[in-house]
């Protein structure tokens, strides 16, 4: 187990995705903030504000310590509660101003969990997925060929599992729908050694910006007008929603006493909710639910 070049590979996974994502937009920067947390570790925070393509995009890094596992960590595992523990990732939320530019995640991590005699416990986890506004089938084909690409060669089955897991976790049980149209969700990955798994989060967190830059840029100039924008701004309720009450990453950062800016950086800046909204027939806004929130095969979408 080599935590440091897990945490230099993911400094560097920061830095090149941010420069992608600069790149793209074009009118924006990243700005840099660096904070330390009492209870060991620290971060480094990027965010984007108001750009030409992005009305938020954050980009976060954080190697954080402590005494005991959060419930959020060990809920999965509960031998492991009370050990002490190690967590370093990257966690990403793009939220583009364009209606017709979905929002994206992607998130890849590694935890630790140690005590005294015993060898430390180890374990991966991460993915991305998309939560288009307008769907497309192009952009959501495209989205997951470059997923099932990353995943091919570590055997026929990770894609499809990783796919199914996403599809299932992203979900908001209390509206019975997807939050978007998935893509990779994986934890407590070590069933494979050390080598391999190490190299599976690297293919996860690499394939990313090559998922999603393509999409900004056939979307970025797309024309829209305020029924598209305040649809947007509805949407994006799921996402606050999802982030809010069931994410995984914002309950272990908050029950771990993190940088809540940083945790809360996810939320997108302006959202809007409307009491017992229902889009009319035969719009692209009621497709939206209809068609793409829907757990497809989206590779097999590319051959029909």
């Amino acid at each position: 187990m080599q935590i440091e070049q897990v945490r230099t590979y993911l400094l560097q996974l920061q830095d090149s995705i941010c420069a992608e994502l600069a790149a793209e937009d074009g009118g924006g920067a990243f700005i840099s903030d660096e904070w330390q947390r009492a209870e060991g570790g620290g971060g480094r925070s990027r965010v984007l504000t108001e750009g030409a393509v992005f009305e938020r995009a954050g980009v976060n890094f954080s190697h954080v310590r402590g005494a005991s596992l959060p419930p959020s960590a060990s809920a999965a595992r509960p031998e492991l509660a009370g050990r002490s523990f190690q967590a370093l990732g990257v966690s990403l939320v793009i939220h583009p101003r364009n209606p017709y530019v979905p929002t994206s995640h992607a998130n890849v991590r590694m935890f630790v969990a140690e005590k005294a005699g015993e060898d430390p416990i180890w374990w991966f986890g991460g993915g991305y997925d998309l939560t288009p506004y307008y769907g497309n089938r192009d952009d959501c084909v495209s989205w997951h060929q470059v997923a099932a690409a990353a995943c091919a060669p570590f055997g026929e089955e990770v894609y499809p599992r990783f796919k199914k897991w996403c599809d299932d976790y992203f979900h908001l049980r209390h509206r019975g729908e997807p939050r978007g149209i998935g893509g990779l969700f994986f934890d407590d990955l070590n069933e494979w050694d050390f080598a391999t798994s190490f190299a599976f989060m690297r293919a996860v967190g690499d394939s990313y910006i090559r998922a999603y830059r393509p999409i900004v840029a056939r979307r970025k100039h797309q024309e829209y007008g305020e029924r598209e924008r305040q649809f947007q701004l509805y949407r994006r309720g799921r996402y606050v929603e999802f982030n809010l009450v069931y994410d995984r990453g914002t309950l272990f950062g908050l029950q771990s006493n993190g940088r809540t800016e940083a945790i809360l950086m996810s939320l997108p800046p302006l959202v809007r909710w409307e009491y017992a909204y229902q889009p009319e027939p035969g719009t692209p806004e009621a497709e939206l639910t209809e068609y793409f929130l829907q757990d497809r095969d989206w590779l097999a979408q590319a051959h029909t």
